[in-house]
């Protein structure tokens, strides 16, 4: 009698070095983000750029992720998935590094760019990696790499400010490379048992690119249909950018409004960490959440509703219920969990969701890439932040128009 392929799989060598590899790599894809946006009032005054220039490196990221998540697949396809996992995180930490050593705004950007390409491509590896290696543990494995990846967004924004203070903002910023450094062991040990043949590890690496493809997990049918023809195409892209938009806006200027408004630099970190934080919250409840519902709409409803009422209370009274606020801040974000669950809602095929899920994070995250630059651009201009919470009460009323589209019942088969 033959073991079933999830006894192999339980039994095999080896997956306990892959899935420190996988915890590693995601416990660095946010740390270029949060160990930056802390330090931008003490960057700024080193290196003498203004609110607009602070927001265009608070753009990189999402514009980084977008490139990346075109990119990745067919560098996998080219590479595999545990090589590019080594790519993505020696770009990681020379970006990072680069960064700690630069000496004006260009080298900070060009640096920012490496380090979350790196990042961007480890986002897209992530789930085929589970997929290949623990096929009878993917929920199990998927909730450890997300809660981890939630720990490395938050520990940079704690620890940005005390480093800064203690040793200087080139060793807080570039502390980072020693993990992304740590992360590169596992994969370098993975493909060294994969070369040298004869092993499970290597034989499950062989079986899945016997017809030729490195990195078949990422491989999906063409879809019969165009998405961009569709409501619920755009509805999806304009929620899943909005409320990107809506993030990495307040990743990248939170801190510099607590300082604005009388809170030391250290309690601007710490309240960026409480938004990461709850970020959280919305990944795990979200989608056994909306699976219960028919129409979702309500719970995009009261995302909007916490982003109002956050935005609010940061305008008028920012000191007032500075940890109400941003809780409610925090919960804001929970439609982008939502929009990933909605992604396989509201398809019946792998075809539809791959097609769905590569037309709005494609189209989402290009819309919202301009969010923390004009952000600053409109503080730098107002001296104040009416017009920015404006512009994002804007965008939030965009996210519930497209979250009416993309949250009807139905199914994208039936409309294209």
């Amino acid at each position: 009698m033959h073991a079933s392929p999830s006894a192999d799989h339980a039994r095999l060598p080896g997956r306990a070095l892959v899935l420190a590899g996988i915890l590693l790599a995601a416990v660095n894809l946010r740390t270029a983000v949060t160990s930056l946006t802390p330090l931008l009032d003490v960057l700024g005054r080193e290196f003498g750029f203004s609110a607009t220039l602070a927001g265009l490196l608070g753009m990189v990221p999402t514009a980084a992720f977008a490139v990346a998540g075109v990119g990745t697949p067919r560098l996998a396809h080219r590479l595999g998935l545990e090589r590019t996992a080594v790519l993505a995180m020696a770009l990681a930490a020379a970006g990072l590094l680069w960064r700690s050593l630069s000496g004006g705004t260009g080298g900070l950007l060009a640096a920012s760019a490496v380090a979350l390409a790196g990042m961007g491509i480890g986002n897209v590896i992530l789930p085929p990696l589970v997929k290949r290696y623990f096929p009878d543990r993917i929920g199990m494995v998927s909730s450890l790499y997300i809660t981890v990846l939630q720990v490395g967004t938050i520990l940079p924004a704690l620890l940005a400010v005390p480093l800064a203070d203690a040793a200087g903002w080139r060793v807080s910023m570039g502390a980072w490379t020693l993990l992304a450094l740590a992360a590169l062991l596992p994969w370098l040990g993975v493909l060294r048992i994969e070369r040298r043949g004869g092993s499970a590890l290597a034989q499950l690496h062989d079986r899945a690119v016997a017809a030729g493809d490195e990195a078949p997990e990422l491989a999906a049918p063409p879809a019969r249909g165009r998405v961009w023809t569709t409501g619920l195409g755009w509805g999806m892209a304009v929620m899943f950018g909005m409320t990107s938009l809506v993030t990495y806006a307040m990743f990248t200027w939170l801190p510099k409004l607590m300082v604005e408004a009388g809170a030391s630099p250290a309690f601007g970190g710490t309240m960026l960490a409480l938004f990461s934080a709850l970020g959280l919250v919305g990944a795990l409840a979200m989608p056994s959440l909306a699976a219960r519902m028919r129409n979702p709409l309500p719970i995009a409803l009261l995302c909007a509703a916490c982003h109002l009422s956050a935005f609010a209370g940061l305008l008028w009274a920012p000191m007032a219920a500075p940890w109400l606020w941003v809780a409610l801040l925090g919960m804001g974000p929970s439609t982008f969990p939502l929009a990933l669950t909605l992604v396989n809602l509201r398809t019946r095929t792998p075809a539809g969701s791959a097609a769905l899920s590569g037309f709005a994070q494609g189209v989402g995250y290009a819309l919202s890439c301009l969010g923390p630059l004009l952000f600053g651009w409109l503080h730098e201009r107002s001296h104040g932040w009416g017009l920015p919470f404006a512009f994002l009460a804007a965008c939030v009323g965009l996210m519930v128009a497209g979250a009416w589209l993309a949250c009807r019942p139905g199914f994208l088969e039936e409309r294209w």
